[in-house]
């Protein structure tokens, strides 16, 4: 039986990732954390030192992050020192305590 020879198909364009790391990234240390909570902070963006915060003190992917409430981290007007959010992929609550600075820049 004889084989057929297909032509080559080229892509037209290159791929979007060519020369990108792609998949999981080495973690920030700490001097780069400390040099994005002095940008935000000196570019006065309230909202994203606080999410960037929360995001530090609770190891919480990104989308559980941005899915969190008012009421899972304040109660009675305060901000709990502790607070406790349900996993989205793992369906597993995790308790995770708010340092000084979180707290402050969420009551901002």
């Amino acid at each position: 039986m004889e084989t057929l020879n297909l032509p080559v198909i080229r892509a037209l364009r290159p791929a979007w990732n060519k020369g990108r790391i792609v998949g999981q990234k080495r973690p920030l240390k700490p001097k780069h954390v400390w040099a994005i909570r002095v940008r935000l902070e000196l570019a006065e963006n309230h909202r994203d030192l606080a999410l960037f915060n929360l995001a530090i003190d609770s190891k919480l992917r990104g989308c559980d992050l941005v899915r969190m409430k008012v009421i899972d981290i304040m109660a009675s007007g305060q901000i709990k020192e502790r607070a406790s959010v349900l996993q989205s992929k793992t369906q597993k609550p995790v308790r995770f305590e708010m340092s000084e600075g979180t707290r402050a820049s969420l009551d901002k």
